[in-house]
């Protein structure tokens, strides 16, 4: 069918207009978008405008850290990979030669598979089979395998240290040959810090424990840390800034590097203050705060004194101005919430630590040749030299590690006896520390001063199982709560009163008490004394405490002092509420009571006794001084009496003596005539013969 030319017309402006349309409407829709993107941009604008010129810094600078990690690890995958590929065109290139090659030449061919950083993956058994393969110990092969294993070895024993088993990990990294693969071990602490900069105090006790052995390792971390904190300092890094920090600080709570290390990079970070250096400075006072204020307080004050400038200053970030209040909050609790060392990481003595000083500016030697795989023409002669100082380290049982199985059950019957040996001197164990001792003191005071009512405490405290010689801790503690209150409660004189009234060596327990208490009595503030005075007034009101312990205070001008006269006054005056006056005296004149008494009304010196009578007046006691006032006034009659009763018995005597000489001298005068008589008869006898 022919098409005319008119339709063909027709059809030539339908299309132009459909064509027209479309351009129109093209046009329209990028109007539209013009007009949306203005519109976008104006409110992006006005958006922007309401973030603070601080807060942009901080979201360019996250952007930035973002960026930079992103391209380290790509540089790390692309290095990588370049490595995996070589390894591959290695592992080829060898597997081909292997196949060519003689089977004398294949140990050398395979121990070739290992390259700078350690080449393709071998398992672990297959290398020890390679290791026991290798004939010569002083090649080059086997060193190559050795270094390898030590890297490892290392690698993995850092990598699962913590705070539980750190004590464990000690003994297999000793095992490991440290001097050789020193760089090795401060390459992957560096490493493993970084990843988990949580975990530093971990990694740094380790280092300190290495370093009373070896402090050459010691020093190169300590290089390397300050060469990796100088380059994230000149690149602004902070994430790495932060890590090194961290690590520095917990070196120098554990006593490895030097604390001047710490005040010299606190003095770089506050020289010229930005919002990250400052960030970064009070992060690293707070890890290691606590150490500087004891060891160098004046130079932490001044640290503090430049923070307080900074503040004052304004010119920083709100937040990191809260970040600087929050430090001086916590320099007031003396770092409570920042130890320098948890008690579980303390595992040197601070006279075994060796401390390194190291200055910032100083050019340092990071030693890399250390981490790279060198031939050793001393091998064997090295191994053999840190072999027997692993042996003085660790002692005779890693050679007993290697002996056959034949040995293992002789082993296991002296390990039997040893562990019988060992069990019964652990009986023998004697606990120095009182643990247990405070523990039971801590357990009686929660007990006591929760409890309702005294019966409620007593049965608690009944309930506890006391070793024979620990009851006396309980009356001790029972004392101490009482006089720690801000007045006398009567629930203490109560629990005291039922303990003295169950046992008896409760009673003789206060008893001893009450004369430890007298004896120090000069010891205790007014307020304690009154508490101690009115809780033994209270057992000595209702008979809890036998009366007899009274004859240790002795009431004279010499023997006591002001606190005793106190405890002597409120303990009397108590007694007196309880009693009464009456019966109060009734007591302290019963006949059979006056040996105790005696030293308290004192009866062998006028001086002492009138210092009695006039201690009681003052106190408002006079009326139980009578029977003392009595024997007063009549002391003078009483003296008389006795010096007549001298006289008397000196008189007696004196005439028994004349008495007896006068028959004396009767006797010897009746003998000396006899015997004159008798000379004269035998002189008249004479004469007549």
């Amino acid at each position: 069918m022919a098409i005319s030319e008119e339709d063909r017309n027709k059809d030539d402006g339908n299309r132009s207009r459909r064509v027209e349309r479309e351009g129109e409407r093209r046009n329209e829709e990028r109007e539209t978008n013009g007009n949306r993107y203005e519109s976008s941009r104006r409110r992006g604008r006005d958006e922007s405008s309401r973030y603070s010129r601080s807060e942009r810094r901080e979201e360019e600078d996250s952007r930035s850290n973002r960026h930079s990690s992103r391209r380290s690890e790509r540089r790390e995958d692309n290095g990588r990979h370049r490595r995996d590929d070589g390894n591959e065109r290695s592992f080829e290139e060898e597997s081909k030669r292997v196949d060519v090659t003689k089977p004398e030449e294949e140990e050398g061919k395979k121990v070739k598979l290992m390259g700078r950083s350690g080449g393709a993956y071998i398992p672990p058994f297959r290398l020890a089979q390679m290791m026991r393969d290798v004939q010569d110990k002083s090649s080059v092969e086997y060193q190559r395998l050795t270094w390898d294993a030590l890297r490892k070895s290392i690698n993995g024993l850092i990598n699962k240290v913590n705070a539980t088993n750190i004590k464990n990990i000690i003994p297999e990294l000793f095992a490991e040959n440290l001097i050789r693969g020193r760089g090795l071990f401060c390459r992957s602490c560096m490493k493993s810090q970084m990843a988990s900069p949580g975990f530093s105090d971990v990694f740094s006790a380790l280092v300190a424990v290495v370093n009373t052995k070896f402090p050459q390792v010691g020093t190169l971390l300590l290089k390397r840390i300050v060469m990796q904190l100088q380059r994230a300092y000149k690149r602004n890094d902070k994430p790495q800034l932060l890590a090194a920090t961290k690590f520095i600080a917990h070196l120098v709570n554990q006593q490895v590097a030097h604390e001047i290390v710490a005040l010299e990079l606190l003095m770089t970070l506050l020289e010229n203050p930005t919002d990250d250096s400052v960030e970064v400075a009070v992060g690293f006072t707070k890890e290691c705060g606590s150490l500087l204020q004891d060891l160098s307080p004046k130079a932490l004050h001044g640290i503090f004194e430049s923070f307080r400038g900074i503040l004052h200053e304004g010119e920083i970030d709100k937040r990191v101005q809260f970040l600087i209040e929050g430090l001086f909050a916590i320099r007031k609790s003396k770092f409570k919430d920042f130890p320098a060392v948890r008690p579980e990481l303390d595992l040197v003595d601070q006279e075994n630590q060796l401390t390194h000083e190291l200055s910032l500016n100083d050019e340092i030697d990071p030693e890399t040749a250390l981490d790279i795989f060198r031939p050793d023409p001393l091998f064997l002669e090295n191994e053999k030299q840190y072999e027997e100082l692993k042996k003085s380290m660790l002692g005779d049982d890693v050679s007993s590690e290697d002996e056959g199985g034949s040995d293992e059950a002789s082993d296991n019957d002296e390990d039997e006896e040893d562990s019988g040996e060992d069990e019964e001197e652990q009986m023998q164990i004697k606990d120095e520390t009182e643990t247990n001792l405070v523990n039971l003191r801590r357990t009686i005071y929660l007990t006591i001063m929760s409890s309702v009512d005294f019966e409620e405490a007593g049965h608690k405290l009944l309930k506890i199982k006391l070793e024979p010689g620990q009851e006396m801790e309980l009356c001790i503690m029972l004392l101490e709560c009482c006089s720690q209150e801000r007045t006398y409660l009567r629930y203490y004189g109560l629990l005291g009163q039922r303990f003295c009234m169950i046992n008896k060596i409760h009673q003789e327990n206060f008893e001893k008490c009450f004369v430890q208490q007298y004896s120090m009595i000069h010891r205790l503030e007014t307020n304690k004394l009154r508490n101690v005075a009115k809780f033994f007034a209270h057992l000595l009101g209702t008979d809890a405490l036998p009366w007899q312990c009274l004859a240790y205070i002795r009431l004279t001008e010499e023997d006591t002092t002001s606190s005793s006269r106190i405890f002597i006054k409120i303990l009397f005056q108590e007694l007196s509420e309880h009693l009464g006056i009456r019966l109060l005296k009734e007591r302290l004149t019963d006949p059979t009571m006056q040996d105790s008494f005696g030293s308290i009304f004192p009866k062998d010196n006028p001086k002492n006794t009138r210092f009695s009578i006039n201690f009681f007046t003052s106190v408002g006691l006079g009326g139980i001084t009578e029977d003392l006032r009595e024997y007063l006034k009549n002391m003078p009659r009483l003296i008389m009496e006795q010096e007549k009763q001298a006289v008397e018995s000196d008189s007696d005597s004196g005439s028994s003596k004349s008495s007896s000489s006068e028959s004396e001298s009767e006797s010897e005068s009746s003998s000396s005539d006899e015997s004159r008589r008798d000379a004269r008869r035998h002189h008249k006898r004479r004469k007549k013969t």
